[in-house]
């Protein structure tokens, strides 16, 4: 996550420091008297519905009833224990929407649809009054999460717009929620997109970009407006933007639902990048309109402080935010069945708190995939040993982190000043060997960071992601004087390179059939020009795609490559001595009982020059010649020598059976 950070204005800091004004006692009643039990803001029936609201350095707070943009009526709140506001509404309210009012310190704070709403109107100013069982689609009840051995998991990540907006991907609800849920969609060449595409490559779970209501789009306008969505405003209710109708209230939830069921039903699981670190501009947010100052870290001066480089960083370790996070985060697999969460700059938030959602979430899930970037835009204003950096995930079992290890070793540094071990750059090969392990402490690997990870499942493997420059634009800008060819070489060793590591594969969307966002790197609210995958591009280099579905066709048929344990990649992977700094070997070894072949070799030369290898001698069958992927092998090889010459810039792949 990275974009334009907001500027605080006057009217957030007031409330600010009318939070850091208030007396000792009514801190600590914030702290500690929190409600044991989920807070129904609006629960709903036929007969009434009911309203509550955590606000307690409130003096007074009112419920204000609208039809549409009418007010109707505003209906005083009782106070009662834990700081917790209540009223009831006689009669049928459905279809009116709702906002709480609070005065603290003797102001009175604009409207808000609280923290809890889980419908909203458009922009998400107001809660809207609905019965929830209404937004379940055709067969909602029966839908059932796909069962993915921990082997075979990998994450494919997408926005709606880039994946259906773009005219050849033959979507008829393009940038749409369900856009995504469509089966037979064609691009021109007769090819599958969207959904179909998903499941023929074989990935197995499907990370969409933050779902939750943001901030930065007007819903109230029909455009084809882009963005990211990384300025959460409401985070129990799905965004508008990609509702075919963001006026009606239950429009976005259904779709989204209807969208679950169709990736349930085609065997990928969802995950949702969520965004709880911060919020967009604080002043228009339900944090501060309820309980100024509480949910946010300030600094001594009353001000914000900015882990998130956005304007704000929350505090995961105040007992409400944390109750607040793992409560939202639960009511999401609850009520949409989402199988997974992404955390962003999950570095600001507290390891105790993710922890607890862990395990809170895999009571519900037992298969619940949970990982997010080990990392925060700028040092957040906590104790730093107690924060969800990428050097503690050890301290977090069952959570994982992104590795910029491999990415870096594979693909060269952020700020495209050098190339890596893909271009043929020397000085990456310890830091590839660190993520070909999974990021576990292995005696043969001597990397300059130490081993973040208790479990290989803990690495998130990847080149790209949403962030910075896609594959293919780096490899244009990096390597201009290189031929197609060669750059086509490159992005699939970066890929080989993923594919072939103890941890768990990413790739990002596109990057499969060689995507360009035009060389920009930070396109997080350009237009479908840039972001939109014209999907010509998978007949055009079909080679590319056939290329990474072999590699992932390859993980479900050798487990090998995903060991799960420290302790058994320490015992079966051993690496290759190789006097070529851009050139790496292993050798998974004594793998009866765990994988089909009795051994793997994996080569992997970076260099431009062809590479020799000394390999255990053998008759094996090719996964991989440099060239093809195919999981079941092809061929024999008969190494009596027990060497093998590696071409340059290509991966190869040998199983002993």
């Amino acid at each position: 996550m990275r974009h334009i950070k907001k500027l605080l204005t006057g009217v957030a800091v007031a409330a600010m420091v009318a939070f850091v004004a208030c007396d000792n006692e009514a801190t600590t009643e914030k702290d500690d008297n929190i409600p044991t039990t989920p807070i129904q803001e609006m629960c709903y029936t036929p007969e009434k519905t009911s309203f509550e609201l955590w606000a307690p350095t409130a003096e007074s707070a009112v419920v204000r009833l609208y039809n549409g943009d009418e007010l109707a009526e505003v209906v005083a709140m009782q106070r009662g224990d834990k700081g917790l506001w209540s009223a009831e509404v006689e009669g049928d309210k459905k279809g009116m929407y709702y906002a709480f009012q609070v005065s603290v310190d003797g102001n009175i704070l604009k409207e808000t649809a609280g923290i809890f709403a889980r419908a909203l109107d458009v922009n998400g100013n107001r809660g809207a009054i609905i019965d929830m069982r209404d937004t379940d689609p055709k067969g909602w009840s029966e839908d059932k999460r796909p069962a993915v051995d921990p082997t075979e998991i990998v994450i494919y990540e997408m926005h709606y717009r880039d994946m259906t907006a773009h005219e050849s991907a033959g979507s008829s609800n393009p940038g749409k929620y369900i856009a995504m849920a469509e089966r037979g969609t064609r691009s021109h060449e007769g090819l599958s997109t969207g959904i179909d595409h998903l499941r023929e490559m074989g990935v197995t779970h499907i990370h969409l970009l933050p779902t939750a209501d943001f901030g930065s789009i007007d819903e109230s306008r029909p455009t084809n407006q882009y963005n990211w969505g990384y300025e959460p405003k409401n985070y129990n209710a799905p965004e508008g933007t990609y509702s075919t109708n963001p006026a009606d209230p239950e429009a976005r939830i259904r779709e989204l639902k209807t969208l679950v069921k169709a990736m349930h039903d085609a065997g990928l699981c969802v995950v949702l990048d969520v965004v709880y670190n911060h919020t967009t501009a604080t002043e228009n947010c339900g944090f501060e309109l309820t309980v100024p100052g509480y949910f946010y870290r300030m600094r001594e001066d009353g001000s914000f402080a900015d882990g998130s480089g956005c304007g704000n960083e929350t505090a995961s370790e105040k007992p409400m935010m944390r109750k607040y996070m793992v409560e939202s985060l639960e009511y999401w697999v609850k009520e949409y069945h989402i199988d997974g969460f992404r955390f962003d700059l999950m570095a600001i938030h507290d390891i105790e708190t993710m922890n607890l959602i862990r395990e809170r979430l895999e009571a519900l899930n037992p298969d619940i995939l949970l990982y997010g970037e080990g990392w925060a835009a700028s040092a957040p204003l906590y104790d730093e040993s107690k924060l969800a950096f990428k050097r503690y995930t050890y301290q977090m079992p069952g959570i994982a982190a992104f590795s910029d290890d491999i990415r870096n070793a594979l693909r060269g540094t952020l700020d495209l000043s050098q190339g890596g071990f893909i271009h043929g750059v020397e000085g990456n090969k310890e830091a590839l060997k660190f993520g070909i392990v999974g990021g576990v402490e292995h005696p043969e690997v001597s990397h300059s960071e130490a081993a973040w990870c208790a479990e290989p499942r803990q690495h998130i493997s990847y080149v790209t992601c949403h962030d910075d420059h896609n594959l293919r634009d780096r490899l244009e800008h990096l390597s201009p004087d290189a031929s197609e060819e060669e750059r086509i070489k490159m992005a699939k060793l970066a890929h080989f390179g993923v594919f072939t590591s103890q941890g768990v594969p990413f790739i990002f969307c596109g990057e499969e059939m060689y995507r360009s966002k035009r060389g920009e790197k930070n396109t997080y609210n350009m237009p479908d020009e840039y972001n939109a995958i014209d999907w010509a591009l998978k007949s055009q280099y079909g080679d590319l795609v056939e290329y990474c579905k072999g590699l992932i066709a390859m993980r479900k048929e050798h487990p090998a490559f995903s060991l799960g344990t420290a302790e058994a990649v320490r015992e079966h992977l051993k690496f290759i001595e190789c006097d070529n700094e851009a050139a790496v070997g292993f050798v998974l070894d004594k793998l009866e009982g765990i994988d089909s072949a009795k051994r793997i070799v994996v080569l992997m030369n970076g260099s431009r020059e062809g590479v020799e290898f000394d390999i255990p001698a053998g008759s094996y069958k090719w996964i991989s010649d440099g060239e093809f992927v195919h999981a079941k092998g092809m061929g024999v090889f008969n190494c009596d020598s027990g060497k093998l010459n590696v071409a340059p810039i290509s991966g190869v792949i040998l199983a002993e059976y």
